[in-house]
């Protein structure tokens, strides 16, 4: 009789694999006692990627690459242990694929703190995302509650999961490939609403028949809801250094000029420029528009485009020039990105009293940039001669004269 094959267990390779696979439970128990480490390590790789992404493009990126890496190492877990058990070969412990997970979870989610941090809006409805962001941080490193949850709450373990995903998409992909807000936005949401399918099928799995009903069901109404909450959503790469409001611009020193008290007469008469100074990394090239609203109402949008990398924020400006009939009210210049996310707010009131807002071209600072953090960074320099700004567009049909810029 010919010889038997060997057993799956029994495989010459298994003892390799059985190996290795202690060698990484040695390694996962010495690390536990010094797992509280992980989250600040994680932080600070974040922030280092945050400040050094301009000035040592390479690091930024190559942290970036190292999150991403961890990532793709979780993701592809499961599958290729589903694999080696079908083929017979020894599959890591439970516990330690849940204690990887966890410091991959925790990773991506102190990684991405300082981009959202810094670019949030915190007077809109960004700043609800972002206090979701530091609560899910929270519960990563809440033992007792995140294996709670990942063993109980299987569909929103999941959940949890897919957040992660979407965080981890929305951070790296404009560092590392140069995607616009806009794109890494898109692609993000695709990859949360894939990687929410095993949230669903386990929320779904009591219904038998109607499951796959269900699913059809939840995943357009996900998808939906996913869409419209793109406005709540820090533009993790692109924020709002400075902004001001003058009745003139010196083109030659790109500096808003000259100083107006903002009541309906001065306006007629003179118009009004609204400048923004608007940080993004070296190497993104982006469209983003003002948008003037009066009392919450759009009434002008134009676009400008800019191009990240210098320190002082690539400087935007536009001119309106007819305002509606009664412009008195409040006002607010919303910055947009092309997906609809707010990069910053300009706002000011039109009245015929004391109580209207002065435009006098002073600069206001903002978020990171009026902190001044970036002048701690090693290798900081000054921004040699500005380059020219592209041509004035010309009045619209909306009555507005077209953004102008500088690199």
């Amino acid at each position: 009789m010919p010889p038997s094959s060997p057993r799956p267990d029994q495989r010459p390779e298994a003892p390799r694999v059985s190996q290795l696979q202690a060698r990484i439970e040695a390694l996962v128990e010495r690390l536990r006692p010094w797992s509280w480490l992980w989250p600040p390590v994680a932080f600070g790789a974040g922030l280092g990627s945050f400040f050094l992404v301009d000035r040592q493009q390479w690091l930024g990126a190559l942290l970036a690459l190292g999150m991403l890496a961890a990532w793709l190492l979780l993701l592809f877990e499961s599958l290729i242990g589903r694999l080696m058990a079908r083929r017979g070969y020894p599959t890591l412990p439970h516990g330690v694929t849940l204690f990887i997970a966890q410091m991959i979870h925790q990773e991506t989610l102190f990684f991405s703190l300082p981009f959202l941090l810094a670019t949030t809006v915190w007077t809109s409805g960004q700043a609800l995302f972002t206090l979701l962001l530091i609560g899910l941080a929270v519960f990563s490193i809440v033992d007792p509650l995140y294996y709670r949850v990942a063993d109980r709450f299987r569909w929103l373990y999941f959940a949890f999961h897919a957040q992660c995903v979407f965080l981890v998409v929305l951070v790296t992909l404009p560092i590392m490939l140069k995607l616009t807000t806009g794109q890494s936005l898109k692609l993000a949401l695709g990859a949360m609403l894939l990687f929410s399918l095993p949230s669903l099928l386990h929320l779904t799995a009591g219904q038998r028949g109607r499951r796959w009903l269900m699913m059809l069901t939840l995943l357009p109404l996900l998808a939906g809801l996913a869409w419209a909450g793109r406005i709540w959503v820090p533009p993790a790469n692109l924020w709002l250094g400075s902004a001001a409001l003058s009745p003139a611009f010196d083109v030659a020193t790109r500096s808003p000029r000259g100083e107006l008290r903002l009541t309906p007469e001065a306006l007629a008469g003179s118009g009004l420029y609204a400048y923004t100074a608007i940080r993004a990394p070296r190497g993104l090239r982006e469209e983003v528009f003002h948008v003037w609203r009066q009392e919450g109402q759009e009434v002008d949008r134009i676009a400008l485009t800019i191009e990240g990398g210098r320190e002082a924020g690539y400087r935007a400006w536009s001119r309106k020039q007819n305002f509606p009939d009664d412009p008195a009210g409040r006002w607010r210049i919303d910055v947009m990105t092309d997906s609809g996310q707010r990069i910053g707010v300009i706002r000011f009131r039109v009245t015929d009293d004391g109580e209207a807002s002065l435009a006098d071209g002073r600069e206001l600072l903002s978020g990171v940039q009026g902190l001044g953090l970036r002048r701690l960074v090693p290798g900081r320099r000054d921004d040699g001669p500005a380059a020219e700004p592209a041509a004035d567009q010309g009045d619209t049909p909306a009555g507005v004269n077209g953004g102008a810029g500088e690199e």
